[in-house]
């Protein structure tokens, strides 16, 4: 089913996000976690491009083997890196033959070693382009990413990304997937704003439940996540006690999510880290919580 009829549902609904592993072992764990989640019945799975749109093959594989083997319904991240619009049309046909019918479309980080993005010569140096190519394709919805803190390359902050995502929506967009956030008036005022430009497409918080505090540290520093002082108060004496980190992690999460619900979210979107255990703690809270 086409991702902006997906959205089209009634009360709160879940989706996650995976990664494409780099071993068959590592494939067989991620073939688990699906089954796992199947509990909370996401409304749509996405799976990563790797770094540099180094794992564009497996990242194939794995969403048609969705396709094919689970009612589940798949997303395929698409990235700029590495492509030119003749690479991009053979891959968009290949997921078209397939049943593939959701795309998120993302410019994409520069490869390992690179210092900053550059466009292929034939490519495309902006989302936005690409979700225009996606859209002129035909047959595909489109998702695309958007930062409620400003994404970490901009010099205009929060009003460039704004700018930025109308651009998206324009560009044939049908909704957008916030990178992670743990303070919850950062994501209202960027939605409120986002609306004032303009911005009609629903707007999917991206949460990230805290397994390894050490681990979201690195990750908020490189995607120019804020890590509000509170949080790091609670979560830095208990560190090294990664049990006590998890279940803290779930629990925050969980008041993160009710908060937002209060706030007339209904739509969320998990980062697994290809692990189910905290993505299902956290939903069947707040599922229980709204019987």
């Amino acid at each position: 089913m086409l991702l902006r009829d997906l959205l089209k549902h009634q009360g709160v609904a879940f989706s996650c996000e995976f990664f494409p592993p780099k071993s068959d072992q590592g494939e067989a764990n991620l073939w688990d976690c699906l089954q796992e989640l199947r509990v909370i019945n996401p409304a749509y799975v996405s799976v990563t491009y790797g770094a540099g749109g180094s794992t564009q093959d497996r990242t194939r594989r794995i969403v048609e083997r969705i396709r094919t083997e689970t009612d589940l319904s798949p997303v395929a991240h698409l990235t700029c890196v590495g492509s030119t619009r003749e690479d991009l049309q053979r891959l968009l046909d290949q997921y078209q033959t397939s049943g593939i019918e959701n795309i998120l479309a993302l410019r994409g980080d520069a490869p390992e070693g690179v210092g900053s993005f550059e466009a292929m010569d034939g490519g495309f140096a902006y989302a936005s382009d690409l979700t225009s190519f996606i859209r002129d394709h035909g047959g595909f919805s489109t998702a695309v990413a958007t930062y409620p803190e400003g994404h970490p390359e901009s010099k205009g902050g929060v009003e460039d990304d704004i700018r930025y995502l109308k651009l998206k929506q324009d560009a044939g967009a049908d909704a957008a997937i916030t990178q992670y956030f743990f303070d919850n008036d950062s994501f209202f005022r960027f939605r409120d704003a986002a609306v004032n430009a303009g911005v009609t497409i629903p707007l999917i918080p991206g949460m990230m439940p805290i397994g390894n505090y050490a681990q979201i540290v690195r990750f908020s520093a490189m995607c120019g996540a804020t890590i509000p002082d509170w949080l790091h108060a609670k979560m830095t004496p208990v560190a090294d006690d990664l049990e006590r980190v998890k279940s803290m992690g779930i629990e925050l999460a969980t008041e993160q999510c009710a908060a937002l619900i209060a706030g007339g979210v209904n739509d969320f979107h998990f980062y697994t880290l290809n692990r189910s255990e905290a993505t299902i703690a956290i939903c069947q809270n707040l599922l229980g919580s709204d019987q």
